[in-house]
């Protein structure tokens, strides 16, 4: 029973030390003095504000939050036909033409098509042309074994370079130039990666050679003040509704 009793209290304790810290971190991201990014969009991420995943809904849901971008995944049937899944394509209840028609309806927005496999890379580049879209999508998801295929097969459209930065190195400077460089040699617009990599750090040595940053997926109230504090460039989340409001005060 005394194990119990200390194991409980020390579950307890670093729940409050835990909390503390991040009450504390919370204060810090808020009101310490930090430079804004004017230009940084929100994502609303695919099954945003409660709705299914990789539907008309959730790009309509986006939209009404006030979101700059509406993300979705990216793969293919057995055919060949591009479709909105990230899982089984042959279940996805919305197509890629589908999103290029929504986006031609509304023409404030851009998409951050998250890509899940590069099959028929030529036939997105066929739609997205021919809907005129071709400087309002980006892609992210371009790992390392997707590069060639999104480079060769959608010449000419942006994408981010997804990566796990070294989370003990972000705040090198010889390691954030060889992240620049490699990111420049994939001949990407900039990196894509989870949010609890970011560093002020990071996002100056990238701005400072021209690249971007994009972090996904900020959630919740310390993550969204976190993210506005490090003013990335584009920040991806499930409640843009939030998020949208968190960056206007």
């Amino acid at each position: 029973m005394k194990n119990l009793i200390k194991a409980i209290v020390s579950i307890v304790l670093i729940g409050v030390i835990v909390a503390f810290c991040m009450v504390i971190s919370f204060c810090v991201f808020k009101y310490s003095p930090h430079d804004t990014n004017p230009n940084m969009t929100i994502t609303a991420h695919t099954g945003c504000e409660g709705t299914d995943m990789n539907t008309i809904e959730a790009m309509e849901a986006g939209y009404k939050a006030g979101a700059d971008i509406i993300e979705f995944d990216l793969t293919f049937k057995s055919d060949g036909t591009p479709v909105l899944s990230h899982g089984n394509p042959n279940k996805a209840k919305a197509t890629f033409e589908d999103a290029c028609m929504f986006l031609v309806e509304h023409p404030t927005l851009r998409a951050n098509i998250d890509v899940k496999s590069t099959e028929n890379m030529p036939a997105v580049l066929s739609l997205i042309t021919s809907y005129g879209l071709n400087l309002r999508v980006f892609f992210t998801g371009v790992k390392e074994e997707f590069v060639d295929a999104v480079r060769t097969g959608c010449p000419g459209i942006a994408y981010y370079y997804n990566c796990y930065p070294n989370p003990f190195k972000t705040n090198s400077k010889d390691y954030l130039e060889d992240l620049v460089a490699t990111v420049k040699e994939k001949g990407a617009i900039g990196i894509n990666m989870h949010h609890m990599f970011v560093t002020k750090k990071l996002v100056k040595v990238f701005h400072d050679n021209g690249l971007k940053v994009s972090i996904w997926t900020v959630n919740d109230p310390y993550s969204m003040t976190r993210a506005l504090y490090y003013a990335p460039d584009n920040v991806t989340t499930k409640h843009p509704l939030t998020m949208v409001n968190k960056a206007k005060n």
